[in-house]
């Protein structure tokens, strides 16, 4: 249930976030409930998430459209997909989706309903179901992308999935689509070391936990980013996007989640 609360966020600021099918994701059944558990995180957390996601969101979907002007026949890997919309909002030749094995049975039984009542276009859509945390299954994700990609461009993204994995997962997985050989864009999404003993980030952790979601966590350094993803990364957090998208600063970053967006384009200034 809480995969939903992202596409509830970015349902309640649809302009921002730009995503037309955030609330289709969740079933009509369902929609009370998530709506109910969204208020519940809301008064617990912090009331912001739909700034937030749909700020992150907005991000790699622009990257993700830039790209794809540039290089029309880029295939897509998006890692931690949840119900995200990017492969039917942007005209990939070719995607592939990647989550734990029962999100990805819940997104490919969602998408086909959603294309079959003509609400999400019909596309070249794959779902891959791995653990980010096996070096095995990045791998096997790996052989999958670059038989897909067939020598096209790839453009990874990583979103809302770091935090959760070991340290040194998360960097592996950071620097996964060096091993597609194609890549020409990536996008993480990450939570910075400095922001470690954040309060939002505290309410948050007692909030999973009384859901069985697991406290440890992962952080990054931009210096670390950089070793990962290369010099000139772009690397841009909660404030940094609200004056990009708002012209100013509505929420203070230590009233949110700190959630960052680092975008690393090989050959492109930052």
């Amino acid at each position: 249930m809480t995969a939903y609360l992202v596409n509830e966020s970015r349902a309640r600021m649809p302009e921002l976030a730009e995503d037309g099918l955030a609330a289709a994701w969740i079933p009509d059944g369902e929609r009370g409930a998530v709506r109910a558990l969204w208020e519940e995180f809301a008064g617990a957390v912090y009331a912001h998430d739909d700034l937030v996601v749909s700020l992150r969101g907005r991000f790699i979907a622009d990257t993700l459209a830039d790209v794809l002007r540039e290089e029309p026949e880029t295939v897509l890997v998006v890692c931690g997909a949840g119900f995200s919309s990017y492969p039917w909002l942007l005209p990939f030749a070719a995607a592939l989706e990647v989550d734990l094995p029962d999100m990805v049975a819940a997104k490919r039984r969602r998408a086909a309903e959603l294309v079959a009542s003509g609400v999400a276009a019909d596309r070249e859509v794959r779902h891959l179901a791995a653990d980010l945390g096996s070096a095995a299954d990045r791998e096997r994700l790996a052989a999958r992308v670059r038989e897909l990609a067939a020598g096209r461009p790839v453009a990874y993204v990583a979103e809302g999935v770091l935090f959760y994995l070991p340290d040194e997962d998360a960097r592996a997985v950071v620097r996964l689509g060096e091993q597609f050989g194609t890549t020409n864009v990536t996008a993480v999404s990450y939570w910075p070391a400095a922001a470690a003993g954040s309060r939002v980030l505290a309410e948050q952790r007692d909030w999973f936990l009384d859901r069985q979601v697991p406290a440890d966590a992962s952080y990054l350094t931009h210096h670390q980013l950089t070793e990962l993803l290369g010099p000139t990364v772009l690397d841009l957090g909660p404030e940094d996007l609200q004056r990009r998208y708002l012209g100013r600063v509505d929420v203070a970053e230590s009233e949110l989640i700190p959630e960052y967006v680092a975008v690393a384009r090989p050959g492109a200034a930052a």
